[in-house]
């Protein structure tokens, strides 16, 4: 059955007829039959001062990926309907976002990252009756924004990260985070099919700058406690380091 696109704006409907071709370079191949599954939400709003995209930043607390800009997302749960259940859930336990209130319009391919043998999948969801926003358990989510669009396409904001293992990926300057790695990419994609990129600055490479390395242990474990453990969605290497931010540029 085709989406109900009543209202989505001409980005999104882009988005979604593209979807089968976004230059994503975690494309599935070699997942091992026991990959972990694991889904995000891609949830596009609009506001009084434009449409937005929902994002989280992950708390510092966290053994992996402590700090960064993610979609809200995780693991899938025995007997959920994966992908969409698990998208939703993880957005209401990350972000506060009521599943009823959100109009799921489609997903995007697979995508595979080795290093955690994790297979996620975007889902792409219009969000029909926004809310405030709220940050979940402050063990796994620092902040919660909403961030426009107007500050994903400028390309003021946009840079590239260069990581220590020699990782070269998009990265942007929004909301007062810096989103880079497995984040970046699909934004990256989500934008250029959405018809909405603008022309930016792919030679401004910057090295991520060092700082204490935070990670231990597994790449995809959340340390929590027992009765609450779950996946999480793994991302590019940890950095070992943060890069320097444009706002105010």
């Amino acid at each position: 059955m085709s989406p109900d696109l009543t209202g989505v704006p001409e980005h999104v409907r882009a988005l979604l007829a593209a979807a089968d071709e976004l230059p994503l370079r975690h494309r599935t191949g070699g997942a091992s039959g026991t990959a972990r599954r694991s889904a995000v939400l891609v949830l596009f709003g609009r506001t009084p001062r434009g449409d937005d995209l929902l994002l989280i930043e992950k708390s510092d607390r966290l053994r992996t990926h402590a700090g960064q800009p993610a979609f809200p997302g995780g693991g899938a749960e025995a007997g959920e309907d994966y992908p969409v259940a698990t998208a939703l859930r993880e957005a209401h336990e990350e972000a506060g976002v009521d599943p009823a209130s959100v109009r799921v319009l489609g997903v995007l391919p697979e995508l595979y990252l080795g290093p955690s043998d994790n297979v996620v999948v975007p889902v792409v969801g219009w969000w029909d009756d926004p809310r405030e926003t709220v940050t979940g358990d402050p063990f796994e989510v620092a902040q919660v924004a909403r961030v426009p669009l107007a500050q994903l396409v400028d390309p003021a904001r946009r840079f590239r990260v260069r990581h220590p293992s020699g990782y070269v990926g998009p990265a942007f300057d929004v909301a007062g985070m810096v989103v880079w790695g497995f984040t970046a990419g699909v934004l990256d994609a989500v934008l250029t099919a959405a018809g909405v990129a603008r022309p930016w600055d792919t030679a401004d490479v910057r090295d991520l700058a060092p700082e204490q390395e935070r990670v231990r242990g597994r790449r995809d474990v959340v340390e929590e406690p027992a009765d609450r453990a779950a996946p999480t969605v793994a991302d590019e290497p940890r950095s070992t380091a943060a890069p320097r931010t444009v706002l105010g540029r």
